[in-house]
């Protein structure tokens, strides 16, 4: 509460209790610790600002996200695209786990494997996606950063 109200500003751009939460069990032990030895704070205090520290490297990485995020997509503001492509393009931006390939394409937004296909080929052209190394049943589509 303190750190909220010395900050000068009604809003944060890192949490605590989010932080917290993650590291719940280390919470608890040094909570405890706390409370059975004596009235010396020092190891409590170290945890929280350690805590701290990591709340707010979280949240400069999402806000890295963000910023990449956003630079994508002025990049790419003028370029039609569909509702499906702009769907997965930012299932990717989000950090889409495993690789792309037509079949989770189509699942995704709920179309053909060929209007997937077609989707993906559009986007290859317009230098958004491209092809990985490997072929064949394997082939799989990743974002081209600029």
């Amino acid at each position: 509460m303190l750190l909220t109200r010395s900050d000068g500003v009604s809003q944060r751009f890192y949490s605590m209790s989010a932080q917290i939460r993650k590291e719940r069990t280390a919470y608890y032990n040094i909570l405890e610790a706390s409370q059975q030895a004596t009235l010396d704070i020092s190891n409590w205090l170290e945890w929280f600002l350690h805590c701290l520290y990591n709340a707010m490297t979280a949240a400069e990485a999402i806000l890295a996200n963000v910023m990449a995020k956003h630079q994508f997509w002025m990049h790419h503001n003028a370029t039609p695209l569909n509702e499906r492509q702009i769907k997965v393009l930012n299932r990717l931006l989000d950090g889409f786990e495993g690789n792309l390939s037509s079949s989770k394409y189509a699942k995704l937004t709920t179309c053909s494997r060929d209007t997937a296909l077609r989707d993906i080929q559009d986007l290859m052209e317009k230098q958004i996606l491209t092809q990985t190394e490997a072929g064949g049943r394997s082939t799989s589509y990743g974002l081209i950063w600029m």
